[in-house]
């Protein structure tokens, strides 16, 4: 799964979950419209917490 991370000025909005990096691309222009335009944009992978806890023991 993949969240899209908008920060816009003070203000950061997490948008998602998709269930792929294109589908969260193709939904950028939808959310960019509601910001402005100096706003910055990521996607980012979701872990799983099992999979983490199981690297972190």
């Amino acid at each position: 799964m993949y969240l899209l991370t908008i920060k816009d000025g003070l203000v950061t909005r997490h948008v998602g979950p998709y269930p792929s990096p294109k589908q969260a691309s193709d939904d950028l222009d939808r959310v960019l419209a509601t910001c402005s335009e100096r706003a910055r944009w990521q996607i980012h992978a979701l872990e799983c917490p099992r999979a983490m806890s199981a690297v972190a023991s």
